[in-house]
């Protein structure tokens, strides 16, 4: 069977029993799910459904999921069955069938869909665990028996085998893992399942969800009891297939066999060669699906992720000597053997393409870089006697310079050196522990729970009425306190919730009769449900109260006009820059929007300009702004833009300006009607966000006017100070600017040109050694080096220049040596190091000439006195 067979069987056989069949969702998890990176599970889009906060579509479902799991980057080629990038086939009950069910469908999959010999079949089963305060899953045991499962065929392993955990917190519970045995050859006669042993392989996992684990250790029965299953459809290729590997599996011997080809080596033909095929193959799908899903590189979260993947293929890359350029090629090759699961992979081949051939043009300058580093530091160890290279060398080669930690160890060994790994481990194992510190996360998620709990409790989910009103008459459905704080959950609310980047509404809570009054603080949103968090103003609001809601619109107004600006500047970004746009982040506020998005570069003055006249021009076109309910699928036909890690259901609100061929997007924020209401839309700053992604800011409407009157205020104020026209102050000043360079030129050039003639009593002689201190004025520090260059013509050689140069709350040194002095043991870079730390900087340089700067002017006496005391240690040792 093929993967897309073995994909199709599986997935078949659970919609014709009633399950509803599920798109796989993305890499990049739904914000709902801040316990992991990247979507490591299948049951990581149904959390809501399973913790009980959103309602699922159907009570059972199946789907093919992408899966990423970051632990086994390391380990990818060198063994049989460690993949990065992974797909997860699963049935999911929620509520209804539980282990018996689960089991019953397990079997007859096994044996009828896939043909195994039920003689081969083994099962665990979860042993109990004291911490948790649970014993042996009975139950399971009872539900193997009953299909026919010998009990000696029933292994009972501990928690760490045999009880699944999304991560720390969360839904969790015992599992249940079928295993197939493949005889004698495989292994001994004493092998189980769950050993240290190729005898048995594991290929299907049955989670009995049924408890929710928070704080760590603490286990709350779950609202239902849930069914969530793993089955590795790769590692089922291998056996279906007749392989040993899920490298020479379908999916897998076609990448395999375009490293043969550009490489021109084999596989098969020893281990080296083998990693690195196996090593191009499974990163390149990879980096293909994450980037599909929105993932950039850069060196951070995700982004970090997907630059090492890209960097460790490309230099297995250059280790089996294929010329540099080829990700692409490979890129391509994954679309051909995935694009029909996956269309997502073929819909975004040009971001693809332009990504992974970007970041192995930059890689390859990296790795030259890195290597010459390599060999200064190999060089330096040599000349001190060191047995190998320190792990801070190797730290700071890997983390500053992007030099791959594997590269250094392989080229330090041909050179006879070794590398200190575990204390490069060790500085690796802090940089995650800073990477992980999430300062306040822990204190907002309480603050989050608690709400949701109040909101639960408080009845259905309150009904979002503000697309059509920003006055509502409704009642209160619950009332609590937090932190000082009323909380109120009303039966109807206008109030936009915080998401989406949109900012909550403001406004006021007034009682029907008038005896009661609070504003709104914060809107929170909680899947399908919200909270108010309120400040009493006046009388005391009642559980059951009828109240009028009243949204302010003064702040919701213009921020309906930032949220639909943001949705035009998308449309311009990649009108202009390319499809590769994508939004990575947006803030829609009353005061400004502000908006990420991948690009590599900065944004040059004509591209801003055209972005900017491109929105302007859609807001004059006045073109009707619309939203429409639909299904997820006809959105996407129609070419529906969707935020990455967005969780979408099947029915969706679709945005869409004018006729939407220039902007449609899938969004639940508030909007302006027509684009015309918007009425201005100025750029103010460009900047970079993150590796890979830039950020805009703009404002509109009354505040875009106010900037604009501002910038007119300014430039009439300076035209007046020049004498001149507004149209003419920038010519004037650029007139005015370039004389003033002149003039500092011919200042510096003066200054350097006529140094005064040395005076006996200047001229200090140290061990043999004439040398100058002086501390002079300049206009600019870059005069010093000519000025260093004269005064060591006067004194003649061996000689030392010690300069010092006062400014505005800055200090400049420079420290000249000639040969002789070089000679002698006095080197300008140690020399102006310790003057540097006087006045509170640093520098460096040659060791014939070196400059250095400080913040602290009044201490360049100190300085100049230190550099002397290190001229004096130098030539005495």
């Amino acid at each position: 069977m093929t993967s897309d067979e073995i994909r199709e069987r599986f997935l078949s056989f659970f919609e014709s029993r009633d399950h509803r069949r599920l798109p796989s969702g993305s890499l990049v998890p739904a914000e709902h799910d801040p316990s992991v990176l990247l979507t490591t599970a299948g049951m990581h889009p149904l959390k809501p459904y399973f913790q009980g906060r959103e309602k699922p579509p159907h009570h059972r479902l199946t789907s093919c999921q992408k899966c990423f799991r970051t632990p086994d980057i390391d380990k990818v080629g060198t063994t049989t069955r460690h993949l990065t990038f992974f797909e997860m086939l699963g049935n999911f009950s929620i509520g209804d069938y539980f282990k018996q069910g689960a089991a019953e469908f397990a079997w007859e999959l096994s044996l009828e869909g896939f043909g195994f010999n039920p003689d081969d079949i083994w099962v665990t089963v979860f042993e109990g665990d004291d911490e948790l305060g649970i014993g042996p899953d009975e139950e399971a045991i009872e539900a193997w028996l009953a299909i026919g499962v010998p009990r000696e065929r029933i292994v009972e392993l501990p928690r760490s085998e045999n009880f699944w955990q999304a991560g720390d917190t969360g839904p969790c519970g015992p599992c249940s893992e079928l295993y197939l045995d493949r005889g004698l050859d495989f292994g001994n006669a004493d092998d189980l399942p769950g050993g240290e042993n190729e005898r048995f392989l594991e290929y299907w996992n049955l989670v009995f969800m049924q408890f929710d684990q928070n704080p760590v250790g603490t286990l709350t029965p779950l609202p239902a009891k849930n069914i969530d299953t793993g089955l590795g459809l790769n590692r089922l290729a291998a056996i279906l297939q007749g392989v040993t590997t899920v490298f020479e599996t379908d999916q897998f011997v076609p990448l395999i066999a375009l490293g043969e080809e550009l490489s021109g080596k084999r596989y098969g033909t020893g281990f080296p060669t083998d990693r690195a095929l196996r090593v191009l193959a499974d990163h390149t799908r990879g980096m293909s699906a994450l980037i599909a899903d929105g993932v950039v590189p850069s060196n951070e979260d995700r982004g970090y992720v997907l630059r090492r993947l890209m960097r460790r293929a490309i230099v297995q890359g250059r280790r089996l000597g294929i010329e540099p350029g080829f990700l692409p090629a490979y890129a391509g090759r994954v679309r051909e053997l995935m694009g029909a699961a996956y269309p997502e992979l073929v819909e975004q081949a040009e971001t693809i393409d332009m990504w992974v051939r970007t970041e192995e043009e930059t890689f390859n300058r990296t790795l030259e870089q890195g290597l010459k580093l390599l060999e200064d530091v190999i060089e330096r160890a040599r000349d001190e006697g060191r047995e190998g290279i320190g792990a801070d060398e190797a730290f700071r080669l890997h983390d500053t310079y992007g030099f791959p930690f594997d590269l250094t160890l392989e080229i330090a060994a041909e050179r006879g050196l070794g590398v200190d790994s575990q204390g490069f481990e060790e500085l690796m194992e802090q940089q995650r522990v800073r990477a992980r510190a999430t300062e306040g996360r822990e204190s907002q998620d309480r603050t989050r729970e608690a709400l949701r709990t109040f909101a639960a409790g408080a009845g259905g989910a309150t009904v979002f009425t503000g697309y059509e009103t920003t006055e509502q008459a409704t009642a209160v459905a619950g009332v609590g306190r937090q932190n000082g704080h009323v909380l109120a959950k009303l039966v109807e609310s206008p109030f936009y919730a915080t998401g989406g980047g949109q900012v909550h509404d403001l406004g006021t809570i007034e009682c029907e009769h008038g005896d009661c009054r609070a504003r709104v603080l914060d809107v929170v949103r909680l899947g399908d449900d919200q909270a108010l968090v309120l400040e009493p103003l006046e009388g005391e609001l009642k559980n059951g109260e009828r109240v009028i809601a009243r949204v302010d619109t003064k702040a919701r107004r213009p921020t309906e006009c930032n949220h639909t600006a943001t949705h035009l500047l998308h449309a311009a970004l990649r009108e202009t820059l390319g499809t590769h746009v994508r939004q990575a982040g947006s803030y829609v506020g009353p005061d400004k929007l502000r908006f990420d998005f991948t690009h590599g570069a900065p944004l040059s003055r004509e591209e801003l300009r055209r972005v900017e006249d491109r929105v302007n021009e859609m807001v004059l076109a006045n073109m009707p702004v619309r939203a429409i309910t639909t299904t997820l699928d006809e959105a996407r036909s129609l070419g529906a833009m969707a935020l990455f890690g967005e969780k979408y259901g099947d029915v969706v609100r679709m945005v869409e300006v004018g006729d939407g061929s220039w902007s449609r997007e899938l969004c639940g924020g508030t909007h302006v009607r027509a684009t015309a209401e918007i009425g201005v839309f100025k750029i103010t700053q460009e900047t970079s966000s993150a590796a890979n992604v830039r950020r805009i800011e703009a404002v509109t409407g009354p505040v875009a006017v106010q900037l604009l009157r501002k910038y007119d205020r300014v430039l009439s104020e300076t035209a007046a100070t020049l004498r001149t026209q507004p149209e003419a102050v920038a010519d004037i000043v650029a007139d005015r600017e370039r004389k003033r360079r002149e003039l500092e030129k011919q200042l510096r050039s003066g200054a350097a040109a006529a140094p005064k003639e040395l005076a006996a009593d200047e001229i200090v002689e140290i061990d043999g050694i004439r040398a100058v201190f002086e501390i002079t004025q300049v206009p600019d520090p870059k005069a010093l080096p000519d000025l260093a260059d004269r005064l060591k013509n006067q004194l003649g050689d061996p000689a030392v220049v010690v300069l010092g140069a006062p400014g505005e709350g800055r200090a400049s040194l420079l420290v000249a040596v000639t040969p002789g002095a070089v000679e002698r043991g006095v080197k300008a870079g140690a020399v102006v190091k310790v003057a540097a730390a006087a006045v509170g900087g640093g520098g460096g340089g040659r060791d014939t000439m070196a400059q250095a700067g400080g913040r602290d002017p009044d201490k360049l006496p100190d300085a100049l006195a230190a550099a002397r005391a290190e001229i004096e240690r130098a030539l005495a040792s």
